[in-house]
């Protein structure tokens, strides 16, 4: 049982036109009137109502994977070309290794002869590795076909681009009329066909005819795969702008097909020696007519199942006039002679393939240099060929690689052009030796800091929110470390850190000196400070403190900026702060904090007044200072008082002296008490002159309270 509650939203018939309908609440109730979830339905052209199969990037998950058209942009898109370029280069590694299915077997039936063979296993490896390969082959044929592209005659440009175009039997048809062939003639498993449908029905067919056909397929079906390498990057690169993310990937890149380029050469050589041998014995054999020599008898699969085979291998002489090592052989083996002489093609496959990698890596990196060729025109054709590739290859190789190299170093590069002028620049102006050292150590330090990238031109170039989410990564935690930020909310400490530019400072830099405008307000991170003053140059008065990670200075610029009509002119610095050690911070400039201040009234509050007034270094002095007069102020009245209750004794015990002592004794006693009690002046005078302590003058304060806010 289902019921449309269409009359509440209203509902519109879809009439062939480009529309969207409105929601429509669809309840579907079970046996215990349980409503589904409301589904929204999207119509399209010449569709029927129900789910549109044109995906965007944002496609849904219930769709089917075979219903989904990709846009070429997309990450997954991406990520499946940079894994089948991988499969490309082992599918390229994987086909040469069929040059290596014939073999020779030496010294059969006691050592008399000698016959061409196939190696079945590496035959049933090879099968399985190349039908892996042309599996991944058929998967990106199908990817194409579900791929999007931009059509390059649409008016509608976006940042150049065109119109994406989405319509499954358009891109089916641009595929067949582009790619589609070049695609298929790779993917075809026609060495798997040939070696275990074609060979095995064709009757009295020998080892040697097996192999070159073997051979002659894989080399025509390289070409198209080789081929889908270059169309390949260029998406990638169209796409990411570069092949490899990091310089050593685009450098092993660029080797690895170097190497394989190696491969290839090295695995025709072999086969190449292979046939060379083969056809030595059959010039041979044609002479040895009136013997009975059959070419048959030089496959290994007739040493057993002929009688006349053993007749013919006692009496023959192919296989000794074939020697290589026979001196007097009139057959020459010219550049093949190494491997025949060596026995290459009985070796087992390891040996074998390493001995002819190194064959191609040495006259590929050489140009065939040293190579003896015979006058045989396939050897001596391949001789130049080889020398043509080796020469363009290792060009490529070398320049690319010289090329991903130097991009690791140009930032080494760039800092050492900038240092050498630097040296100039000092030199030619007689800099001391002082300052050259100064100069000196700061370049050191913010190449170790930076690595030369310029941080504020990359920020720059990013869009606002990208900036603002970068900047609150890098110092939201190292704001919040600094107790005046401690307290303040989300909103306005993402207004700071999106106007905070980085400091360094070098040991010995001063920020900023007593009397001199103060620009910016700095937060320190790493390293310590100095931070002293003189109260404006008074003699005998000198207070220092030292400020570390978690401190600031700068705070007479947050007292300008807090006021609602400040001046134009920047207020003056009280302290002289210097670096004491390398010091990294982050800076808030002038109108920075004006900005903020202007735009956030939150800033005016007492909460943060009070924070202002504990952590101020400024408030610190003054009220040490204040403490200091006030102790002072109270060890001068204690004293004023004890002095005055000894004089009040003093005076009680004369008058009670007894009436019959002399009258000299009087007098003396009089005059003792005279001199005491002008002893006690003095010393009240010189505590009330020594004590005096001149007024410091009280650090101005910023207008928390501005515009009544609290």
């Amino acid at each position: 049982m289902s019921r449309f509650n269409g009359d509440k939203f209203g509902s519109r018939r879809f009439n062939g036109e480009m529309s969207f309908t409105k929601q429509r609440t669809v309840r579907f109730y079970d046996e215990r009137q349980r409503p589904t979830i409301p589904t929204t339905q999207v119509s399209r052209p010449g569709a029927p109502i129900g789910i549109n199969p044109i995906i965007y990037k944002g496609q849904p998950d219930y769709l089917p994977l075979h219903k989904r058209i990709f846009d070429p942009t997309s990450d997954f898109i991406l990520g499946w070309n940079r894994v089948f370029l991988f499969c490309c280069i082992c599918a390229l590694f994987i086909d040469p290794l069929y040059f290596y299915v014939p073999t020779i077997s030496y010294n059969v039936n006691g050592g008399a002869t000698s016959c061409v063979e196939s190696d079945t296993q590496l035959s049933v490896a090879l099968t399985c590795l190349r039908s892996l390969s042309d599996l991944l082959y058929v998967i990106h044929i199908i990817i194409k076909f579900r791929t999007a592209y931009i059509d390059p005659s649409s008016t509608l440009r976006v940042f150049g681009r065109g119109e994406l175009v989405r319509d499954p039997k358009e891109i089916s048809m641009r595929y067949l009329k582009s790619d589609f062939a070049i695609d298929v003639a790779a993917a075809l498993p026609l060495p798997q066909i040939v070696i275990w449908l074609i060979i095995p029905a064709i009757k009295y067919s020998t080892s040697e005819h097996n192999n070159n056909i073997v051979a002659l397929i894989v080399l025509l079906q390289y070409i198209p795969r080789l081929y889908l390498i270059f169309p390949l990057s260029y998406e990638i690169v169209k796409a990411t702008g570069v092949v490899a993310k990091t310089a050593w990937m685009g450098a092993a890149y660029n080797l690895v097909l170097y190497l394989i380029a190696s491969h290839v050469l090295g695995s025709l050589w072999y086969l190449l020696t292979v046939d060379r041998q083969t056809t030595c014995w059959k010039e041979t054999c044609r002479g040895e007519q009136d013997q009975n020599c059959q070419i048959k008898y030089l496959d290994c699969s007739f040493s057993e199942q002929d009688k006349d085979y053993m007749d013919w291998a006692n009496t023959t002489q192919v296989f000794t006039n074939c020697n290589v090592t026979n001196q007097n052989s009139n057959f020459s083996f010219g550049m093949f002679g190494p491997a025949l002489t060596n026995e290459s093609p009985a070796k087992g496959f390891i040996v074998k393939y390493f001995y002819s990698f190194w064959w191609g890596l040495q006259n590929l990196s050489c140009y065939g240099q040293t190579l003896t060729v015979s006058t045989y025109i396939g050897e001596t054709v391949y001789a130049i060929f080889l020398a043509v590739v080796g020469l363009v290859l290792f060009a490529h190789l070398i320049g690319n690689v010289q090329t991903y190299l130097q991009s690791i170093t140009v930032r080494v590069e760039e800092w050492r052009l900038k240092q050498r002028d630097t040296e100039e620049w000092m030199k030619h102006r007689q800099l001391p030796q002082e300052l050259r050292d100064r100069v000196r150590r700061f370049i050191q330090y913010k190449w170790l800091a930076t690595r030369g990238v310029d941080e504020e031109s990359i920020l720059q170039s990013l869009p606002a929110d990208l900036r603002r989410d970068i900047k609150r990564h890098l110092c939201l935690d190292l704001v919040r470390r600094v107790p005046l930020f401690a307290q303040m909310d989300d909103q306005l400490l993402n207004a700071i850190c999106e106007r905070l530019v980085s400091s360094l400072s070098t040991k010995g830099t001063y920020v900023v000196r007593e009397g001199d405008p103060v620009t910016e307000m700095l937060f320190i991170i790493r390293g310590e400070l100095e931070s002293s003053t003189t109260n404006g140059g008074r003699t005998g008065f000198f207070n220092s403190t030292i400020l570390k990670p978690g401190d600031f200075c700068g705070e007479e610029l947050l007292g300008w900026a807090l006021v609602s009509k400040s001046t134009i002119n920047l207020p003056s610095s009280t302290r002289t702060v210097k670096a004491l050690v390398e010091v990294e911070a982050f800076a808030l400039r002038a109108e920075d904090l004006k900005f903020v201040a202007n735009q956030f009234r939150r800033l005016h509050s007492k909460k943060l007044q009070h924070t202002f007034r504990f952590y101020s270094h400024h408030w610190r002095t003054w009220a040490t200072c204040f403490i200091q007069a006030a102790w002072r102020r109270y060890k001068r009245r204690k004293m004023a008082k004890d002095l005055s209750m000894r004089e009040s004794l003093s005076f009680n015990s004369v008058r009670s002296e007894e009436e019959e002592e002399e009258e000299e004794e009087n007098v003396g006693s009089s005059q003792g008490k005279q001199n005491f009690q002008n002893l006690g002046v003095k010393i009240m005078a010189a505590v009330r002159k020594g004590g005096e302590l001149r007024k410091l003058q009280k650090p101005d304060e910023p207008d928390f309270s501005a515009d009544g806010f609290e």
